[in-house]
């Protein structure tokens, strides 16, 4: 991969084996990396290193990934990081915990080292392509009380900022282009995550009901057997 402006990864893992192969390889394919061996570490290294991707596993001592994934996005610098749960866990609970704390994907181990170098190298390649996009065409979106602006990755209601991580921002967004239209999940898994992520449909649920929590519950609808609508105004009806 070759760049001027090196991605900065942290890896958070408490196997040593582990942190040393994925720092090898993201290292060879051009990535700036740091690595911490548990979740409490990870928070202080992320504060100074600022990471645009995190790797991290479950099942660590002091503090658990899931934790650790929830009390970094409480960090308004943390909102847009891609956090990406690499684990052994493969229970349906554990990936819809991750997805509850903010996770942006869900991958179990074992995985080949290309393949996730691939995935990664897409991740940012989609990142930049949606970047340069936003940035010719000023993507802003004023819809009633709502200010949507994704060349910031800001959300106003009423004049007031509300945080949101990038994939509960991206779905706004994506919901709040075509008001009152009806996506199923399946539309939205493959607008949102990508058709190379394979995530839970409840991924999409459990991501609407954080965002309903941030700006209220009327605004995003559910049609009961078919997905979800944006309603700008709030209405019951």
């Amino acid at each position: 991969m070759n760049t001027t402006k090196k991605n900065r990864v942290l890896i958070v893992d408490d196997e040593a084996d582990i942190l040393e192969m994925l720092k090898y390889n993201l290292e060879k394919e051009g990535y700036e990396v740091k690595t911490a061996a548990d979740g409490k570490k990870a928070l202080n290294v992320a504060k100074s290193f600022l990471p645009e991707l995190i790797l991290m596993d479950i099942m660590m001592p002091v503090m658990d990934g899931v934790e650790a994934c929830r009390q970094l996005r409480t960090l308004p610098e943390m909102l847009n990081t891609y956090i990406i749960f690499l684990t052994a866990r493969t229970e349906e609970y554990s990936e819809v915990a991750a997805f509850d704390v903010g996770a942006d994907d869900y991958l179990t181990k074992p995985i080949k080292p290309r393949a996730l170098m691939s995935r990664i190298n897409g991740l940012f390649r989609r990142e930049a392509q949606r970047a340069a996009t936003t940035e010719d065409g000023g993507e802003v979106l004023t819809i009633n009380e709502f200010v949507i602006d994704r060349t910031s990755y800001t959300l106003t209601k009423g004049g007031k900022e509300i945080a949101l991580p990038k994939k509960e921002f991206e779905l706004l967004f994506f919901l709040a282009q075509n008001p009152n239209k009806v996506y199923n999940r399946d539309e939205l898994l493959h607008n949102i995550w990508g058709s190379d992520v394979y995530v839970l449909a409840r991924t999409v649920d459990v991501h609407i009901r954080r965002v309903r929590e941030k700006i209220g519950d009327n605004y995003i609808r559910t049609v009961k057997g078919v997905g979800y609508k944006f309603v700008g105004d709030g209405s019951e009806t």
